[in-house]
């Protein structure tokens, strides 16, 4: 699927469930790593992760696509379009768009640090590094210590 189709299926998955035209840019940005796509407020375009497509089929996207257009025609109302926003819950649960979208990688996939407990020797995995001085074992409060960086 190349941006032309992206940009025709979302404007009609606006019109079918939302009734409102998409007059900007939908595109695909295989830099998003952790989501599936993102409104962006300045410009109010639209970028999709081709990644979920490839993974997760045609499905997954159309998903998507109502997710963002949800932030989009809230925005574009002055209504709230913040995932804690009760008008965007409410739209969400309207045309039967998911909240959130499934990862490409588990946690354990994205983890880049495994951290071990010198007390109980309850290993942990961390997506971001730990200050060990400040943070302890969450089980039994030991210290923890850096086994290894994954990656």
């Amino acid at each position: 699927m190349e941006n032309n189709d992206l940009q025709e299926l979302v404007s009609q998955i606006s019109l079918e469930y939302f009734q409102k035209p998409f007059k900007h840019q939908a595109i695909f940005n295989k830099r998003l790593r952790t989501t599936g796509g993102r409104y962006l407020l300045n410009s109010h375009n639209i970028e999709i992760n081709p990644e979920q497509l490839n993974h997760f089929g045609e499905k997954a996207l159309i998903d998507i696509i109502k997710h963002e257009l949800c932030h989009y025609h809230l925005h574009l109302e002055g209504k709230g379009y913040q995932h804690r926003d009760k008008d965007f819950k409410q739209l969400i649960q309207l045309v039967d768009a998911p909240r959130f979208c499934k990862p490409i990688k588990s946690y354990d996939e994205r983890a880049n640090y495994v951290y071990t407990c010198t007390k109980c020797k309850l290993k942990f995995k961390r997506i971001k590094k730990v200050n060990t001085q400040k943070y302890r074992c969450g089980r039994c409060g030991g210290k923890l210590k850096i086994v290894s960086k994954i990656n």
